[in-house]
Formats: structure tokens, sequence, C-alpha cells
């Protein structure tokens, strides 16, 4: 049964407990009192971060306050493991990271702490997080020892047909939808995020959900400082933002340019949606004025700049309707572990295990970085490419086969057919230690021809959260592209996550119907991997969490991540620190050329990693990564197991918890 237990009482804004302690007493000879010894203070620093002897509040303003604005960077060294005794949260803000950790502070669980982490991403990230956005998590329930998948896809509307994304009609008008499929109404699909939150905590919850919302609510009203992604995001987006008038006036100043970095915002309609769903629960999104007000914009025929929007098909009863999902995870041993991802309709969870289950053939512990430093050291080219052929093949029969299994099932019925130890034998047996095989053939299974799908998939955002009774919630969160469909409603931009399904439904190469393409109700494909690893051969014996957002190449930061922890021991920051590298499949090999690690000057010929692969036939790619690793790793010690994490220093996120020095 769980407690709602109301908490803002329990978390003072001080930050400072004060331990009481009984008075001294009189004297046997009846002599005045003793004057009482002051109580001692201890200092509590969870959920504070420091640079100085001095804890610095996030969001204080105050010099070295990590949720101050900074420029976008590829790349900030340094980042040191963090270690806690017994709760954490790594999000990609700073002022998300510490809402979240407020909640578990407070003795919330990680599915009460996953909503106030969301809560704010939507606001301070809405280049890759909203409320009216999707996600998937992955939580590990301390008690039943057992992994639940919860899916909030987005999903199209009933309208909306096989060519929804590819014509304005399918008889009388068979041009692109206008100004294009992502920024017009076609893109934007039933949000499912918070009604999926809401599920997990009525599953999981400890704390009131009307209590959840208060530091989101507090931000949207007395205002936040646009940092350095946000601010990189309105920069790309301006001109499109002027269609929308909404989004134009709380983006753009008064005379059509962006806000600049540190210019403080406040969003009292996203604060007034935040309060409402406090009070009425998900629905609040879901039904009345709000969602009236969301499913006009979705049909709106005219920008605020004049110009043409192919509006969508999306109608109240699609949002009412809307159901969020538990799914069975996709799990499977990986050498004396036990891994688990999410399961379709995200080819993540799939991509993932498929790169492990064909790595676990070889001995990967022998291709480890050289010169390990606090960025992960330098990759080995015989690690990468490994890693990439593996990527090439479990991309391959992604790309292929993993779509909506409610309206697509997989070959066999079954993720095993895809993971099952046998297959992954005979897929790393296409792989040649001496030469790359540029482009992976899927696997045949016999089945009905299927079209290949190469949608690309944009930007998200990934937290990770373990709470004081060792349950974890990995959670990866969307708008898709940044700033999604450049409509806003009620201080929330709208999702263009429909343009992850393959806009045209059949392959023009095979004439073969694609698996993912648009159907009403149904939900599109995604990449999205949020990771939990075990030891042995079942949930039980937590170690690890993590994931990440970057769209088709998520696979691929949550892959090396894994392998970095797992098979090089590597921790939780090194590995999440380290190199990006990968393939989807593609002749081309991803290198992250904003890591220090690699040297990109001289077209890479500086390198030996880059020379290295090119020498194994890969077409090397530098450009910079864009990961948001978030990754906790549970660790033994002296004392009793503790939890260390780590965070992406590609992106502004922080590890927040009771956190101690060793």
């Amino acid at each position: 049964m769980k407690r709602n237990l109301p908490w803002r009482a329990l978390t003072p804004t001080a930050l400072a407990l004060t331990l009481l302690a009984c008075g001294g007493g009189g004297s046997d000879n009846g002599s005045a009192p003793a004057t009482p010894t002051p109580p001692p203070v201890a200092v509590d620093n969870s959920c504070l971060t420091s640079t100085t002897a001095t804890p610095v509040v996030v969001g204080s303003g105050d010099a070295g306050d990590p949720a101050a604005p900074e420029p976008a960077s590829g790349y900030v060294v340094g980042h040191k493991i963090v270690s806690a005794k017994t709760f954490m949260v790594v999000a990609n803000h700073p002022l998300a990271t510490k809402a979240g950790c407020d909640v578990l502070k407070a003795g919330g669980s990680a599915a009460d702490a996953a909503i106030a982490v969301q809560a704010v991403l939507g606001l301070v990230e809405p280049q890759s997080s909203s409320l009216a956005g999707g996600a998937f998590m992955l939580y590990y329930d301390a008690k039943t020892k057992k992994v639940q998948a919860y899916d909030g896809r987005e999903t199209a509307p009933a309208a909306a047909t096989a060519n929804y994304l590819r014509y304005v009609d399918d008889t009388t008008d068979q041009t692109l939808p206008k100004p294009s499929a992502r920024a017009s109404g076609r893109s934007i699909g039933t949000p499912g995020v918070m009604r999926m939150l809401e599920m997990a905590h009525g599953d999981h919850g400890k704390l009131a959900w009307k209590d959840l919302f208060g530091e989101g609510t507090r931000l949207a009203s007395d205002g936040f400082k646009i940092g350095g992604r946000m601010a990189a995001a309105i920069a790309s987006s301006a001109s499109n933002l002027k269609r929308d008038a909404e989004a134009a006036a709380y983006f753009l100043d008064a005379a059509g340019n962006p806000k600049p970095l540190g210019t403080t915002l406040t969003n009292p309609a996203y604060a007034e949606v935040l309060k409402a769903m406090a009070s009425q629960g998900a629905n609040a999104l879901y039904t009345g004025k709000i969602a009236e007000d969301i499913v006009a914009k979705i049909q709106i025929t005219a920008g605020a700049d004049g110009s043409v929007i192919t509006p969508g098909k999306t109608t109240l009863d699609d949002l009412k309707n809307y159901k969020p999902m538990r799914r069975e995870p996709v799990c499977t041993t990986y050498r004396a572990y036990y891994v688990c991802s999410m399961s379709p309709p995200s080819s993540g969870g799939i991509g993932v295990l498929s790169t492990l289950g064909i790595l676990e053939n070889f001995n990967m512990g022998l291709h480890a970085p050289s010169q390990v430093d606090l960025e992960g050291g330098k990759p080995s080219v015989m690690g990468v490419h490994l890693v990439a052929e593996a990527e090439r093949l479990a991309y391959a029969d992604r790309d292929k086969y993993v779509a909506d299994t409610d309206f697509v099932p997989l070959p066999g019925g079954s993720a095993d057919t895809l993971l099952n130890k046998t297959y992954m034998r005979s897929r790393a047996n296409l792989i040649d230690f001496s030469k790359s095989m540029g482009t992976a053939v899927a696997g045949d299974f016999g089945v009905p021809p299927v079209g290949i799908d190469k949608t690309v998939e944009h930007g998200t955002t990934h937290y990770s959260i373990v709470d004081k009774e060792g349950n974890v919630a990995s959670m990866t969160t969307t708008v898709e592209s940044t700033l999604g469909s450049y409509h806003m409603s009620h201080g929330i931009m709208l999702n263009n996550q429909l343009t992850d399904f393959s806009a045209n439904p059949i392959d023009p190469v095979t004439n073969a119907p694609v698996a993912n393409r648009v159907a009403p109700g149904k939900r599109p494909r995604s990449t999205m991997a949020p990771t939990l690893v075990f030891n042995g051969n079942q949930p039980g014996d937590f170690l690890m969490a993590t994931g990440s957002p970057g769209g088709g190449t998520i696979i691929q930061y949550v892959v090396k991540t894994v392998v970095g922890a797992l098979d090089w021991g590597l921790d939780a920051q090194q590995a999440t620190s380290l190199v990006d590298f990968g393939a989807t499949n593609s002749p081309s090999t991803n290198v992250g050329g904003e890591h220090p690690n690699v040297d990109i000057t001289n077209g890479g010929n500086n390198d030996p990693l880059i020379l290295g692969l090119r020498a194994l036939g890969h077409t090397v790619a530098t450009g910079s990564q864009s990961s948001g690793i978030s990754t906790i790793i549970r660790k033994p010690a002296s004392g009793g197991p503790i939890l260390t994490g780590g965070a992406d220093p590609r992106r502004e996120g922080i590890v927040l918890g009771d956190t101690f020095t060793p």
C-alpha cells in the first residue's frame, strides 16, 4: 500500500538540519539549574553541490552554482565521480536534478522523484523535453525484485492514414505537409509522458502526487535563467518560432530576436498547468480547457507570420482515450550480468542487447582503453572496431524488424528471436578482425518481406534515480527534434514525435511494407534505451542504471557506457565521459571529435585511433556527439554498498544525492 505523505514541509529551503538534544538537568543540592549546553549542529549537504568548503545551493545564482547559465560547450573536462550513501539523481539539467533530489531527501520513491524531475525539465529544457511529449521508463522495485517497463510513447491520431506525413491529402493533394511535416500539425503525437508517470506513481509512489510539482511551479512563476543549450536552441529555431504567436512571445524579444543566454524567463501558463495537474491528476492535460487548446493548436492552418500550416487531425477524443502501457522489458544475460532495457515500440533496448549479445562472443577485456584518466582514456582501435561492427549488425535487424509490436509482431513473435545466444553467435561470426563490413544485412527469419526504415530520430533527455529503499528509475523522455514542432500551448512545447514514423509506408526499393509505417493509434518506433544492469542472471543485485538522449545514436551511447563499465572497469563517470563511438548500419563510424582524447587536427591524421580505424576500412566521422548519459553504479564499500554517479560532460547535468567523500 503506498503512503501519500506531504513532503514540502519536510524539505526546508534553508537546507540545514539542526540536531536537537536534551538539555542538562539541575544539581542534586537544589542549586540553580546549570546553563544548558547548546545542541550540536550538523550541516546536511544532501542535494547540494559545492566547489568550495561552503555548500552552494543549486539555483542560488551564487558563485559555483552549476545551474548558472553558461554557453553550451562540446565537452567540459574534469568531471569527477560523485559518491552517495543511499540516494542519487543524475539528470541533464541542474535544476531538474535538484528537484528530484529534494523529493528523495524527503523520503520519496524513485517514481516520485521522476515526476518532479519531469515537471522541471519541461520548463528549463524545452528543446529536449515536454509535458506534452513522450517517455519510456524502466523501474526496479527493490522489494519485489522485479523490473517493470512503462510506455508513455505518443500515438498517431485515429484519423491518421499511412500517408499522414507524406501527403496533405491522400487523394486530392499529394504534396508534402506545409511548411514541412515536422513543423506542421501532422507531426504532433498524442502526448503520453504524464499519464505514464501517473501510472508509475500509482504502482510505486510514496508521497502525494499533488506535492510533486512544487519546484516546477515555483521556477515557472519566479523565473529561471536561460542556459547555454536552451539559448542555442532558441537562436537556431527563431525563424520557425515566429509562426507561433505564443512561442514567439516567450522565446523572442519585441524585435523578434532570440532571447539570449542568461535572460530570466517566467512561464505563468506552465505554472498553471502544473497546478492543474497537481490538483486534478494528469487528466488536466488530457481533458478540459488545456486539452481543447492543445487540439486547437494542432489543428491551426495559418501561422502568426501568415504562412500556411497543414493541420493535424488530432481530436479531443484522441487525448481523452490515450493509455500508457505497462510492458515487459527486454532482458538477457551478458557475461556475469543481467541487462534489461526498453521493449518495443522502442528499438533501443533490442539494439543495445543485440549489440551486447554479439560482443559477448569476444574477449572485450583485451581491448580496453589506454591511458585511462578522468575522461575515460583513449579507446583502442580493436575495441571500437568490434563495437561498431556489432552495432552495424544490430541496427540492420532493428531497421527491418522493430516497430510497435501491437501492430507489427517481431519475427517469431518474441524478442528472443533477435537476441538468443545461438543467433548472436551467428551474427558475431560475420565480424572480421581485419576489415569493416561497411554495411550489414539483416537476419533472414523466413517471414513475409519487410521494408527497411532508416528514419532519423533526434533529441531527448535522460535521467537515472535511486531512492533510499533501493528502488531505481531509468527514464528517457523526449519532445523529438529541438523545440519539437515549434507549436506552443499553455507554455508547453508540443512534440513532433510522429516524424519518427516512416513517411513512406512502402520501401521504394523492395515495395515491401515498412514495419514502422503510420497507422491510427500506433506508436512510432524509438531508439530510447533506458537500461538497468544487475549482478548475476536475474534482477535482485542492482549494479547500474544508465541511458542517454541522442536520437538514433542512443544505442551507441548506451553500449559504450555499459561496455566501459562492465568490460573495461571504468567507473560511473569515466564510462559516461568516455569517447562516444559506434556506428549505425552504414560505412561511417562515429568517433566523437569533441572529446579531448581525440585529435581531429590535420583531418584526424594525427590520431592513432582514427588512423587505425581507417586502416580497417572504416570511414570515420568526427563530428561532435550530443549524448547526455546519466549513470549510477552501485559498488561495494567497507561500510556497505554505496552509489556512484556520472553526468555527461557534453551537457549541463550534475549528480546530487546524500553525497560524501569516501
